[in-house]
């Protein structure tokens, strides 16, 4: 059976039509009981994030598969849940999918808490989760959970190598955001750097505050003598930060932010800025629209009137990766079926990322290791990596 990734790219969707007429005489390929396929997503929409694009774009996947008659006649019928950031929400919402939806696996998620919370539940009911948008610690710390995205500790790691490797940064730094039990991630992301590279991070700082005056920080760095700083911020930290440094008028240091500083928002408002600033990216740059690892995802999003961003990039990644697991099995699919395929499936490229993703039966998981970084230049994002950097073992 072909590749459903390869089904889904552009013109190639109504392929699918065939697929579902022509192998619903074969023996092999997947089948279902009742007509459906049913998968979930815990996501947070309300709350203090909105991550709703991850799960709809995974939607738009499937109602795209549906629309051409179904996986092999089988149709996908997918709930996202919003967990509203809340654990005991998020808790109920898991149960509510395993327990009365029935759901065969998640896919798409992307949650504040997600993980961290219901990655128990996953391992105790034999149910696992293709995660869209891995953010917590715990979705890349747990044998249920398996993310299709980089997520900010390997990136972290990613950030401070492109810093030493092709910076020629000396005295590499880092601030980071501590929310959660994030602060042992970001620590081992540290750690990780400097076995890859035999090198010691120059100055360490876990007490960047989410909101306040950064003045303080950036002067830190400064009079640290850092010619490179990783820094963890959002969108209005990553504005914030390097507009600091401009009133500050510091020069000689590299800025390398994390995905989250990767939007046209925050390449407008620092458009003026001659600071050097550089960001990790989780998938290829989505503001590449004539890369051609990117034709398929934008294809998709825009027959479905979704946002072409990176996060529905996740979705979109993480949706082709079960469709792509659901049509290597023959026979019936069910949650016992989905896993064993899961556990035993063979690492599998895709254009959208740097490495196979692969989701196996270890204890963790942390598939994509290779970031491409952009620079910012006068307002616009530029690709400064055209080929991706990727992560040596540490080993």
């Amino acid at each position: 059976m072909k590749s459903i990734s390869m089904l889904l790219g552009g013109v190639a969707l109504a392929g699918l039509a065939g697929l579902s007429a022509t192998t619903a005489a074969e023996a092999a390929g997947p089948t279902c009981k009742d007509g459906v396929i049913r998968l979930g997503a815990v996501s947070t929409i309300t709350g203090p994030a909105d991550f709703s694009e991850v799960p709809e774009a995974a939607a738009a996947v499937f109602d795209a598969v549906n629309a051409k008659g179904g996986l092999n006649g089988c149709k996908i019928e997918y709930t996202i849940s919003d967990d509203k950031a809340d654990p005991a929400v998020a808790a109920q919402a898991a149960r509510d999918l395993i327990d009365n939806k029935e759901v065969v696996a998640l896919v798409g998620s992307g949650s504040l808490l997600d993980c961290a919370v219901n990655a128990t539940t996953y391992k105790r009911k034999g149910v696992l989760s293709v995660q869209g948008l891995g953010v917590d610690a715990a979705c890349f710390n747990a044998p249920s959970v398996a993310p299709v995205n980089v997520g900010p500790y390997t990136l972290s790691t990613a950030m401070a190598y492109y810093a030493t490797n092709q910076l020629k940064a000396e005295k590499v730094c880092a601030f980071f955001i501590i929310i959660g039990g994030t602060q042992e991630a970001y620590k081992g992301a540290i750690e990780t750097w400097e076995k890859i590279t035999g090198k010691k991070i120059h100055l360490l700082d876990m007490t960047l505050p989410f909101q306040g005056d950064l003045t303080p920080y950036v002067i830190k760095a400064r009079d640290a003598g850092c010619d490179a700083v990783i820094q963890n911020a959002v969108e209005p930290g990553v504005v914030q930060w390097v507009k600091t440094a401009d009133a500050q008028k510091i020069t000689g240091i590299n800025w390398l932010f994390l995905a989250p500083g990767y939007t046209q928002e925050v390449a407008r408002a620092l458009a003026d800025s001659t600071q050097p600033v550089y960001v990790g990216t989780e998938w290829e740059p989505f503001t590449e629209t004539g890369s051609a690892a990117n034709k398929d995802w934008i294809a998709t999003m825009t027959a479905a009137g979704k946002p072409l961003t990176a996060f529905s990039q996740g979705g979109y990644l993480a949706a082709t990766v079960m469709l792509d697991v659901l049509s290597g099995i023959n026979g019936e699919v069910t949650r016992e079926s989905v896993t064993e395929a899961l556990l035993t499936m063979q690492p599998k490229s895709y254009d959208l990322a740097g490495t196979p993703y692969v989701f196996g039966e270890g204890d963790r998981h942390a598939p994509m290791q290779a970031t491409k970084v952009m620079k910012l230049e006068k307002g616009t994002w530029t690709v400064e990596t055209p080929e991706w950097v990727v992560l040596p073992s540490a080993n």
